[in-house]
């Protein structure tokens, strides 16, 4: 007598997150039918009908396991037979210390991979709404480009308003960058509020001539211009770039995000700022912080050289800058479960992009995790998350539950995030240099990242050693 043979899992959208799902489905030995919709039905930024078409950059930033969240990624991806990590490894070309391909020979690997495997089948429709309730297991990786009539799907299942919309996003600074010795901390009046101390924000003062400096600075600043396929898609939530407010006159970002009142400078109570930035946490760890009405479609340089004169950022260390694009994603923490299961309908899981991660390597991270839970489901075997010290459980991390919730009316306090070590959990104990010497001075940024990134090697290798899955590559 044989066992009955395993319904497919289907996964929608044949994007990075999508194939890399589908990979590791038909590696852990169960069948899987792809669902992308192209050609039948194109978008306004893919060129080809080819699976994990790459419609920005080719690059997958930097591949430095050592310094690098994201070449951190890399690695752990690879330990886990990643698809996609051996079509950029097969298809690199020259770019330093970064991971930069052939975008048509990566797209060609990765198909012909998915095309030859005998557990995936590729069907190349697009599904107009949620999938069959037939389908008992679905992961949705359709991306920022998710077409209409699912968009509008997923949007009435979860009862989350609009999915598509300008996501205007405020840049993150790694909290330990910020010079403490300029800022202080302090919530406006001093304020408690639901969870707070009274001293839940930092804050930045300038005087008159460094506020009509910046505000100058501002509207004179280096700007993205939109796409034509972007101009009718609206702001969500009324976030307006900091350079729209301060184009509506020189005094609006004082009586906006910029207000000094209510507070007071611990380091000098008797000098009144004339503005203020504030800056809020944005992890639950405590080691990012978003600049708070800051949103901006300034230029990447142009927002490091600008927001470098606000006192006490001067050596800030940007998580994320700043951004304006159109954009599809769930507000994942609070409708997935820790294994990326939508908690109104578990039927569907969701990867990639459409999660709220941001990058390449990120949704192909996600759609990995996404593809390996589904199997180990299916399989009837425990797949528990990778340790949140490791790069893939430090990115699910943020996905699931990892940022703060804003109280009251505001807007959205999930954004999309690319990986970086402010999602990991601090190490602990004194830095230490391999002598047992104490770091000094840059040293000290170079130790800790090398402390992060080994701890992560030795929590994924005891990860992988109580995995009952298979596919794990070799180094």
């Amino acid at each position: 007598m044989t066992d009955a043979p395993l319904s497919p899992i289907h996964v929608v959208g044949g994007g990075l997150a999508g194939s890399e799902a589908a990979w590791q489905i038909a590696n852990a030995g169960v069948p899987v039918t792809l669902h992308e919709m192209r050609p039948e039905r194109s978008t306004d930024a893919h060129q080809t009908d080819g699976l994990a078409e790459l419609v920005c950059s080719n690059s997958f930033r930097s591949d430095d396991a050592e310094q690098n969240a994201v070449g951190l990624l890399h690695q752990e991806m690879r330990r886990l037979n990643s698809l996609v990590m051996r079509a950029a490894d097969g298809a690199q070309v020259p770019a330093g210390g970064a991971l930069a391909v052939d975008r048509e020979a990566f797209s060609a690997a990765v198909t012909a991979a998915l095309e030859s495997h005998p557990l995936v089948t590729i069907v190349r429709s697009e599904i107009a709404g949620l999938p069959p309730e037939a389908w008992d297991s679905v992961i949705v990786a359709t991306g920022p480009l998710t077409s209409p009539a699912l968009a509008e799907a997923v949007r009435a299942v979860t009862g989350e308003g609009e999915l598509a919309f300008f996501d205007a996003i405020a840049p993150i600074v790694h909290a330990d960058s910020i010079d403490m010795s300029i800022a202080w901390r302090q919530s406006r009046y001093d304020k408690v509020g639901p969870g707070g101390t009274g001293a839940d924000y930092v804050n930045c003062p300038m005087t008159r001539e460094q506020y009509e400096a910046f505000v100058a600075g501002l509207v004179a600043g280096d700007k993205v211009s939109f796409k034509e396929w972007e101009a009718t898609t609206p702001y969500f939530d009324g976030c307006l770039p900091v350079e729209v407010m301060a184009e509506r006159g020189p005094e609006t970002l004082r009586h906006g995000p910029m207000k000094p009142m209510g507070l007071t400078n611990a380091h000098q109570p008797d000098v009144k700022a004339y503005a203020v930035v504030q800056l809020r946490q944005d992890n639950a760890l405590g080691t990012l912080y978003n600049m708070v009405g800051f949103q901006t479609k300034l230029r990447h340089a142009e927002q490091v050289r600008l927001f470098r004169t606000i006192p006490g950022l001067e050596n800030a260390e940007f998580a994320r800058l700043g951004g304006l694009h159109r954009n599809t994603y769930l507000h994942s923490p609070k409708l997935l479960d820790p294994t990326l299961r939508l908690k109104a309908q578990p039927r569907l899981r969701f990867a990639g992009q459409i999660t709220g991660c941001e990058g390449y390597v990120e949704s192909a991270a996600v759609g990995l995790m996404a593809g390996r839970f589904a199997a180990g489901e299916r399989l009837g075997r425990a797949f528990a998350p990778p340790p949140v010290t490791t790069a893939l459980g430090a990115l699910l991390g943020h996905i699931t539950g990892g940022h703060l919730s804003v109280e009251g009316e505001g807007p959205r306090s999930y954004q999309p995030m690319n990986v970086n070590f402010g999602l990991f959990p601090p190490v602990e104990g004194a830095l230490r240099m391999p002598d047992g010497s104490r770091p000094r001075g840059a040293q000290k940024a170079a130790v800790k990242k090398r402390m992060l990134t080994d701890r992560a090697r030795a929590d994924l290798a005891a990860w992988l050693g109580g995995s009952q899955l298979p596919a794990e590559a070799a180094e």
